[in-house]
């Protein structure tokens, strides 16, 4: 009799050493899966950023969100927001640059798509000239021709006046431009969460979606004479070319806003946008930029 109890022990302990062994190896394999569908989260050194899935807006990262701060000329995503929302957008009339164009340039020490006096040059190279080398040239040209009212600085008024709307329209709250460009007077900014709404939106036109995603471009321009010439315009994005799957969107810096870059990037089909605002350097507004998409892509 108590050899039979001593057999059943064995067997029972057995069939338990082998289903706790099971039990671990199992919680075990579960614990890793776990850890690997959720990344740790990364640490930037910019002081806001904001990362979302464009399909659904869902949000996959966030680091003081709704702070507002300057954006330099991330601004100019709504600039080229507003022109491509134009009623009958004709992007092949041609603009003639006017001097005031070249003198703002020259007061403002602004970056510039070296757009030459008397040239015509069409709205769909105003774009390029405004989102690649990130010309306030083009950016006063558009506001001049896209505003209402008899004097550019009516129509410039007007112009801003439109972004506002539109930023209203899309229900941000944290949002205000007083500049076509992101040269501010002082109320010009907007939020790691806000600029990555308007870009998602921006986003939406096959257009915008072309250009930003341009690494260089030529453009023949007409010249006052009636002869022509090429314009050669370089994007300041730096992930294009250096990030896999990188589709935009725009660079911005200045004095307050320091370093800035509203990102988008595809893979596998998921496109996820994004924004880091006061940056340290260029070198850190890339680095930060990459770790954030790397992280959206890996987190479900």
């Amino acid at each position: 009799m108590n050899i039979g109890l001593k057999g059943i022990n064995r067997a029972t302990v057995a069939a338990t050493v082998v289903l706790t062994a099971g039990a671990v190896l199992g919680s075990s394999a579960f614990a890793t899966a776990a850890q690997a569908a959720t990344p740790p989260t990364p640490s930037i050194t910019a002081k806001g950023g904001f990362v979302m899935d464009s399909a659904n807006a869902k949000t996959l990262y966030s680091k003081a969100a709704d702070t507002r701060r300057s954006t330099g000329s991330t601004t100019k995503i709504m600039t080229a927001k507003v022109v491509l929302a134009q009623k009958n957008l004709n992007l092949n009339t041609k603009v003639t640059v006017q001097k005031a164009y070249s003198d703002y340039i020259v007061s403002k020490n602004a970056s510039s798509a070296r757009l030459i006096v008397g040239d015509k040059v069409t709205v769909r190279q105003l774009l390029y000239g405004l989102m690649l080398p990130s010309g306030c040239d083009a950016a006063y040209a558009l506001a001049d021709k896209f505003g209402s009212g008899t004097t550019r600085a009516a129509r410039v008024k007007s112009f801003i006046g439109k972004m506002n709307a539109d930023a209203k329209k899309l229900g941000l709250k944290n949002t205000h431009f007083d500049s076509f460009d992101g040269i501010s007077s002082g109320s010009n900014y907007s939020t790691p969460r806000d600029l990555t709404k308007i870009a998602g939106s921006a986003m939406k036109s096959s257009t915008f979606r072309a250009i930003v995603k341009t690494k260089s471009t030529k453009q023949k321009v007409t010249t006052k004479s009636g002869g022509y010439r090429y314009m050669s315009w370089t994007n300041t994005n730096p992930l294009l070319g250096s990030y896999s799957g990188a589709i935009g969107v725009k660079t911005g810096s200045g004095p307050t806003a320091k370093y800035c870059l509203v990102f988008a990037a595809t893979r596998n089909g998921r496109t996820v946008i994004g924004t880091v605002l006061t940056a340290t350097s260029t070198t850190t507004r890339s680095a930060d930029a990459k770790k954030l998409l790397d992280y959206a892509f890996k987190k479900k």
